[in-house]
This record gives C-alpha cells, structure tokens and sequence, in this order.
C-alpha cells in the first residue's frame, strides 16, 4: 500500500488559521454587499463538516472494500512516482469534474451535494458544509480503480483536491492573473457555481482546474454580483434537516406521483423536473394570472 499523507489532516491548522483571518478582514474592512458571515449559518457549515467527518468513515468501510476488490482483480498497475502523482491527480480531477456535475444534474445525486450549497453566505466555513452522505460519489471513479490506481492513491488525490477548494470558498478575494483564472479554479469561479441566478446555475464545476468547464461547456464568467443559496432555499440550521431536506421531498414527490414513469423522474431526472402535464398546468396559470 501506498505510504501517502493525510493532506485534509494536515491542513486542518491551515483551515483555522485562514478562517480566523477571514472573520477578522470582514469585520475591520466590512463589504455592505457582500454575504459575510452569520453566527448560525457558520456554525450550522462546521457542525455539517464535523458530522461529514463521522458519515464519512462508515460509508468508506464498503466502498474500500469494493475499490480493493476491483483493484485486486485489475491487471494494470500504476505505481506511485514522483512523476505519476500529478498524472494521477490530474485524472482524478477530471472524473471529479463529472461527479459533481452529475451530482447537479441527477436529483438523487443532488439530494447529497445541495447540502454544500445550502447556505446563503459564501466564506470558508461554508467550505465544511460537507453532505453525510457521499456514498453517491465513489461509482465515477472506479475507472481510475480499474485502471490500476491503488485505493489509497485515489485517496490522496481526492483529499488533495478537496484541501485546494477550501480557500476558493470566499468573497474577500477578487479576480486574480489571467492566465490564472483561465487555468485554475478560482474564488471568482466557485462564486459562479455557489451562486442561485439563472444564468449561473450548474456552472463551472471544476475542482482544481477550470479547463474541463472551458472543454466541456459548462464555465461561465462572473459579472453580476451572485446571490448565494438555493433557488428555494430551507430557512434552517438543524444540521440532520441540512442533510436530508432533498431526501425528504423526492420521498413526499414519489409518493405523490401519479405514474412509475413520473416516479422515475422524480429521482433520475433534474432537480426541477416536472412531468409535462404539471408543466401544462402551471403554464396555463401563469398565463391566466397575467391575463
């Protein structure tokens, strides 16, 4: 097995450190437009991040378990070099480029992620409003698993990526070089994807590159200021509510639905889907009321 280290760790000093800077910039050089902070919602962030910390362990019992499986049963190898580490967080990024675009995209899948975006402020700590449950993301890497990296590699380079997203959580940086934002996911660019406006909704969902946005269609500058949260936000900071909020409505719309088919997109489809008979009527309405 691979001796690699603890990068998430290791930085928990660093997180601290940033985070108390962070608080201090606001309240000696307050932005009136900015989000800042709250005391309930920064609170709410760390508890979810705590709690992800307890969630996380348990449900990496059986998803290390099936990545050795794979592993053990993979012919290829790529051993851990000084010059394979960057290929492989470069290919880790990439899959984790899909997986958090899948996460937006797919309302079960979403129903983890809109955890990390159910805050209406947008500072570091928001950065540790991690969901509980995150066994939803381990099925878009197992190409990197069967392709002969070891589970442990894989490890790293998830928490390596992880670690590098914690600073871009934050308004007190402005847009940095060219060159920089145009290779680099940035605060600028996780703003975009934090934000709730329509023109910026599911966007640039790079992790440490911004490129596979730029490649695949799905960056988008920032220009108006963004309004951070939820297009429905839940006016909450009971952290199990947090956690489950989107569990709890597809569970209330399947029950409510009046086809298997529509039961099936309730889950599968988008977050905002509504069969075509619901989208009729509403725009009837809609219609009626500006009439």
């Amino acid at each position: 097995m691979p001796n690699l280290p603890d990068v998430a760790l290791w930085s928990i000093p660093a997180f601290v450190l940033l985070t108390v800077v962070e608080v201090i910039s606001v309240r000696v050089h307050p932005d009136e437009e900015a989000a800042g902070y709250e005391a309930k919602d920064a609170a709410t962030s760390v508890g979810m991040g705590l709690g992800s910390l307890v969630f996380d362990f348990l449900w990496k019992i059986p998803i290390v378990a099936l990545y050795t499986a794979i592993h053990e049963l993979t012919p290829l190898r790529v051993p851990v070099l000084w010059w394979t580490v960057p290929l492989m967080l470069l290919a880790q990024d990439f899959f984790y480029y899909w997986s958090h675009r899948g996460h937006h995209v797919i309302r079960v899948l979403w129903a983890c992620h809109v955890v990390h975006h159910s805050s209406r402020k947008f500072n570091l700590t928001t950065a540790l409003r991690q969901p509980w449950t995150t066994w939803t993301v381990w099925p878009f890497y197992v190409p990197l698993i069967a392709l002969g990296v070891h589970p442990a590699a894989l490890a790293f380079c998830s928490s390596a990526n992880l670690v590098y997203q914690f600073w871009i959580h934050t308004e007190r940086i402005g847009k940095l070089p060219r060159w920089f934002e145009f290779v680099f996911n940035t605060p600028s660019h996780h703003r975009v994807h934090h934000a709730s406006q329509g023109g910026y909704l599911d966007r640039d969902f790079g992790g440490i590159l911004i490129v596979w946005d730029r490649l695949f269609g799905s960056f988008v500058a920032e220009t108006e200021r963004p309004v951070f949260g939820l297009t429905k936000n839940i006016d909450t900071y009971n952290p199990l509510r947090v956690a489950t909020h989107e569990y709890v409505s597809i569970a209330k719309d399947v029950r409510a639905a009046g086809s298997w088919g529509e039961r099936a997109g309730r889950v599968f489809r988008g977050p905002g889907w509504q069969p075509a008979a619901v989208r009729s009527a509403a725009a009837v309405e809609e219609r009626e009321g500006v009439a």
